[in-house]
């Protein structure tokens, strides 16, 4: 069987053990396939491990086979994320997706997501658009027409992952994990969270009992959209119209150009900006789009798999369905043309501040022996 998961490893820790062993005591012959967001998350945040080093970390844990998320939607909300990562999963002929969840219940977000994929809650949906922004517009349509709601955001993942499935008719199966922890939770226990950990290290907090050795390893702390804020300050000041930036119109370009002058940081920015329609995540990612200079053009650009690294299960799988996969794969520069060149310069714009050597981006995969 073939299993794929979502993630983003912002930082690898032992959930992520815990989620990898899970499938593996269930599915002991089973290929494990990724797709992993690379330097930037769906929140909005820089990666704190670059990628490379994430995978690295993956395959020595037990993944298979390391596949980047695109940026244009790696940095996308749940809808957009969930589009993406399903498509490429669907391409490598996964069997089933297995990922965790806050409820657990696979028949209740299968119901909220056929719920989603009507007429009358996309109606629903556009007339709270011209209040609300879109999490409390979703929360709401949900509530009015199955008397639910869904707030966590690993059941949200889930919940648009099997709408993907369901829209686009693919022939995989869904799964759950029960998460151990509270996904936003700032307590450190034994399995904690991502945002607890990358609070801990924010504060100089001990990690070593929540991660493995080799997440310590390769944490970058100049990996934080905080230490860019200069950066993104001077683009706003010195750009006069914004508009061409994806996700920017013509309503909160004003707002940003406004907010700027009154901001000392990247927090005062965004609540400076952010207003009902505009949510943080939301206007953390237009930020993100604004230090990489990432264009409307940009966006419309043909979709790709870009594989970053496999063991010997992974490459055998590689190799055997390569022939039926549709979109362009990627496994070095000298077959991707123009397909990556926004990634080379993300990396060397993240490198103004990690002081790495300006097209350091590598130029062949991770292979574990």
């Amino acid at each position: 069987m073939v299993i794929g998961v979502i993630v983003e490893y912002n930082p690898f820790h032992n959930g992520h053990i815990y989620h990898i062993n899970k499938i593996k005591e269930k599915y002991p012959n089973s290929i494990i396939v990724a797709v992993m967001s690379g330097n930037v998350t769906e929140r909005g945040d820089l990666s704190i491990i670059d990628k490379w080093d994430k995978t690295k970390i993956a395959l020595k844990y037990g993944i298979d086979l390391v596949i980047e998320l695109p940026f244009k939607f790696a940095s996308q909300s749940a809808d957009l994320f969930a589009k993406g990562a399903i498509e490429i999963l669907n391409e490598m002929k996964v069997d089933k997706i297995i990922f965790g969840s806050e409820c657990n219940d696979i028949n209740k977000l299968t119901k909220i997501a056929k719920i989603q994929l009507s007429k009358e809650y996309n109606n629903l949906i556009k007339d709270y658009l011209d209040k609300y922004n879109y999490p409390t517009a979703l929360s709401l349509a949900l509530k009015k027409l199955a008397n639910t709601d869904i707030k966590s955001p690993n059941d949200i993942l889930g919940m648009c992952y099997i709408k993907e499935i369901i829209k686009n008719n693919y022939n995989i199966q869904v799964e759950s994990i029960k998460r151990t922890n509270d996904y936003n939770s700032k307590e450190l226990n034994e399995i904690a969270s991502a945002t607890s950990i990358r609070n801990a290290i924010k504060n100089n907090i001990d990690i070593s009992k929540y991660v493995p050795a080799e997440t310590i390893k390769y944490i970058n702390n100049n990996l934080d959209l905080d230490n860019y804020f200069d950066l993104i300050k001077y683009k706003i000041l010195s750009t006069n119209d914004l508009t061409y930036i994806h996700g920017i119109d013509e309503k909160i370009a004003p707002r940003l150009k406004n907010g700027i002058l009154n901001s000392n940081n990247l927090e005062e920015l965004i609540n400076n900006i952010k207003v009902k329609k505009y949510s943080y995540n939301r206007i953390k990612r237009l930020l993100i789009y604004i230090l990489f200079d990432y264009t409307k053009k940009e966006h419309n650009q043909v979709n790709y798999i870009r594989i970053l690294g496999f063991n010997k299960k992974g490459q055998l799988y590689l190799s055997k369905i390569k022939k039926d996969i549709k979109l362009n794969i990627i496994t070095n520069y000298s077959n991707s043309n123009h397909l990556i060149d926004f990634d080379i310069k993300i990396k060397n714009i993240i490198s103004l501040v990690t002081k790495e050597k300006l097209n350091k981006e590598k130029n062949e995969i991770i292979i574990k022996k």
